[in-house]
């Protein structure tokens, strides 16, 4: 008798099927002496469309809200009807004695396995593969210890009550909104609290009201000493006495104190030196990846995701990418050195050796078996690394989360951080200096900065920069943070010094930046940061369920939410278009709220852990879906298209809608029914050869033209005749073949010679 294993995609299924030893391809599917490999392709099944349920469902039509199914049925996705087809063909082989599900290791991979077994009918026994990388070893290993499969059954309930939730509030709540407003307008309970939140941010810029502040610097030098060298030469900011703030809005008083300060002499009052240590940030998990990716590289959540996707399966070099939790647990630690060897190539040669050579030292600050959960942090796995065989974008990946790696390992940072105090004209001043006693792990990013990596996140100082929403403390702080970064001499209180030069700074406090997709991710993962709501119980529930959305659905609904056309780009910043505001005026205002999420995580945590039943938050969902189709039909909101054309649609002959998309100007059919859509402009990575901005490419007939926001304009035939002449007809794959051919056995750093002399080419402009 054989094992069938179940696998949730291709590119896995083989690797398993290799590690067993099966070599005969048959139809979906790779057999051995023992084992049996087929694979899913992500979702084969799906819950049923409402028309599956009654035909009359097909129309759009209010009376018949809400739906509530009385018994689930699931349907065969038509897509991938082959591949399930092939799935069930191999679950019911006669010599086919248990089924072992080895797709992803949490609540969706369960889903994906377990609804294909119940639309199979298949009942024989299961066994679990629970593995966080797919590497040879990590294969064997898991084969070795595989678990029973019934005991992931309250997780598989868990999946399926968060699916038939979804089901009943979205699917219903869409046709209610677009029923009563006559407008493709969708919703559900976390993409319309993410639209809320960047619409409070957009409220909170609308009604700033920016001020005018200032400040006073001093400079001084120390009376008898070596005047005029840098050594004695002290940089001083004003303070305030009673709010130690750096600034003021009164104009006046800092005016009156320049000219107070003049030939003044300033008397140390106080000097205070302390010995600080900065550990490192810590490991990755996706959302934090995320953030870091498109904060440094511009990479959209989506397409981190995948990177590190294909990194995870194509590559075998970095563990299980969904992961929230940035810690490992004490199991891992014996495998640390093995991983180490396995990146010790390239640029990483400079910090690994020195941490092979002794025994390592690891603290709670990463290892915690307390704080992972279904997966660890995401880690460099035990299998060599080529990397001449990845992408650019994959190199890039794979250097964050490698040097990350490395660095929670290293010492912490130590610097010796002086400040000083001082009295004139009964004003307060101080000055801030700091020597670096120790670089400790931020060495694993000093030659980073060159080579396109990580190390421009960190400052001088290994302080982590994120000036995600510091707001005016931030702006206040900025020219003391200046001031900071001196050499100071050696002074003692009660040291006179004479003021040589005074100056006047000022500046305007700014309103909160809008959203980019890095901040959006950080307000995805900690939502009450950014609402008004006063309710500590929400906010409790919010924290512990980890905010709205999970790591591996933020990526897809930031996606659904810029498809839909309910959020467009400005350059790196996230707005709201005018579909999205009016949208969130007509929803009920409880699923605006981040809490409605949250509380629904909270009881699908409790029921994958046996202590609730399923049946109960389903009968909680039935009701709370009746209570808000009833809001949406009782409202007297208005729905009003406020971008229509002039064009007709070639397919119905109504006008067209004229939205933005992520990276894109399309024209979209204004009936739902049609849903004909053409793209008229898109923006490319041509870049202007004036200001050297990205491009678009604008479409009008059969004409192509590329188009820049400084005015520069160029036919699309013509731009390919001069990059064939710049680029000398050479291509991307070109440089690319010649210098993988170049390689000598990863010897070399990533970024040698040849590689920085081609960095200059402009061979995608």
């Amino acid at each position: 008798m054989k094992s069938l294993v179940l696998a949730e995609k291709p590119s896995v299924a083989r690797d398993i099927a290799r590690v067993l030893g099966c070599h005969k391809n048959i139809s979906g599917a790779i057999e051995g002496s023992n084992y049996i490999v087929t694979w899913a392709l992500g979702h084969l099944v799906t819950l049923a469309d409402p028309e599956e349920y009654d035909k009359k469902f097909k129309a759009w039509d209010m009376s018949y809200l809400p739906m509530v199914p009385k018994k689930w049925e699931l349907v065969v996705i038509k897509q991938t009807s082959k591949q399930y087809h092939n799935v069930k063909t191999q679950l019911f082989r006669k010599d086919v004695s248990e089924i072992i599900i080895a797709t992803d290791a949490g609540r969706e991979g369960e889903l994906v396995a377990r609804w294909i077994l119940d639309k199979s009918g298949c009942h024989k026994p299961i066994r679990r593969l629970w593995i966080s990388s797919v590497t040879d070893k990590a294969i064997k290993e898991g084969f070795a210890h595989l678990k029973n499969g019934r005991a992931y059954n309250d997780l598989y309930h868990a999946a399926r009550s968060r699916a038939e939730a979804d089901w009943l509030v979205g699917i219903n709540a869409t046709r209610a909104l677009t029923c009563k407003y006559n407008a493709q307008l969708s919703c559900g309970r976390v993409q319309t609290p993410t639209l809320a939140m960047i619409a409070h941010r957009e409220q909170q810029i609308r009604s700033f009201k920016p001020e005018d502040y200032y400040g006073l610097r001093c400079t001084t030098s120390v009376t008898g000493g070596s005047v005029g060298t840098m050594a004695s030469i002290v940089t001083w900011t004003w303070q305030q006495k009673k709010s130690g703030s750096l600034r003021s809005f009164n104009k006046d008083l800092i005016t009156g104190l320049d000219k107070k300060l003049k030939n003044q002499t300033l008397t140390v009052t106080d000097v205070h030196t302390s010995s600080k240590r900065t550990p490192s940030p810590g490991l990755y998990d996706l959302t934090e990846l995320q953030r870091d990716a498109n904060k440094r590289f511009g990479f959209s959540a989506k397409e981190t995701l995948n990177i590190m996707q294909s990194l995870y399966e194509h590559h075998k070099v970095l563990t299980y990418p969904r992961t929230d939790s940035r810690y490992i647990g004490t199991d891992i630690v014996p495998t640390i050195k093995e991983r180490l060897k396995a990146c010790n190539i390239g640029p990483y040669k400079k910090y690994i050796p020195e941490l092979l050579k002794k025994p390592l030292k690891t603290s709670k600050a990463f290892v915690d078996d307390k704080k992972v959960s279904d997966h660890h942090a995401i880690i460099p796995t035990e299998e060599y690394v080529q990397m001449e065989h990845m992408s650019n974008n994959e190199r890039k990946i794979y250097d964050l989360v490698v040097r990350r790696f490395i660095s929670v390992l290293y010492p912490a940072f130590e610097y010796e951080q002086t400040t000083l105090k001082a009295e004139a004209a009964g004003e307060t001043f101080t000055a801030k200096g700091k020597v670096i006693k120790a670089a400790g792990w931020k060495a694993v990013y000093a030659d980073a900065a060159s080579s396109g990596s990580s190390a421009s996140q960190y400052d001088a100082y290994g302080d982590y920069e994120d000036s995600e929403d510091f707001g005016e403390d931030f702006q206040n702080n900025d020219m003391y943070l200046k001031a900071s970064e001196q050499a100071l001499p050696v002074l003692h209180k009660g040291d006179t010094l004479t003021v040589t030069r005074t100056n006047i700074t000022s500046g305007k406090t700014k309103a909160p930046a809008r959203f980019t997709e890095a901040t959006l991710l950080s307000a995805m993962e900690n939502p009450v940061r950014y609402m008004s709501s006063d309710d500590n119980k929400m906010k409790k529930t919010l924290g512990e369920t980890g905010g709205l959305g999970t790591v591996a659905t933020r990526a897809d609904i930031i996606e659904k939410l810029f498809h839909s056309f309910l959020l467009e780009k400005r350059g790196n910043e996230i707005l709201l278009t005018s579909k999205g505001k009016q949208l969130l005026e007509l929803v009920p205002e409880d699923l605006k709220k981040p809490g409605l999420t949250a509380s629904w995580e909270m009881e699908l945590a409790k029921i994958a852990k046996g202590a609730h039943k399923e049946q109960v938050f389903i009968k909680d969902i039935e009701s709370y879906t009746k209570e808000l189709i009833q809001d949406i039909k009782t409202s007297d909101g208005t729905f009003r298209h406020d971008n229509l054309t002039n064009t007709k649609c070639p397919h119905c002959g109504k006008r067209m809608l004229s939205v933005k998309g992520k990276n894109s100007r399309m024209l979209v059919c204004q009936d739902r029914e049609c849903g004909y859509r053409e793209t008229i402009a898109r923006t490319s990575n041509a870049r202007c050869p004036n200001c050297h901005k990205r491009m678009e490419l604008i479409k009008k007939g059969d004409s192509e033209t590329f188009v820049c926001s400084c005015g520069y304009k160029e036919k699309l035939e013509a731009f390919k005749n001069r990059r064939a002449k710049e680029g000398a007809g050479v291509s991307k794959r070109d440089v690319q073949k010649y210098l993988k051919k170049q390689q000598q056995q990863n010897d070399e750093p990533v970024n040698n010679a040849f590689a920085q002399a081609l960095a200059g080419l402009k061979l995608d402009k």
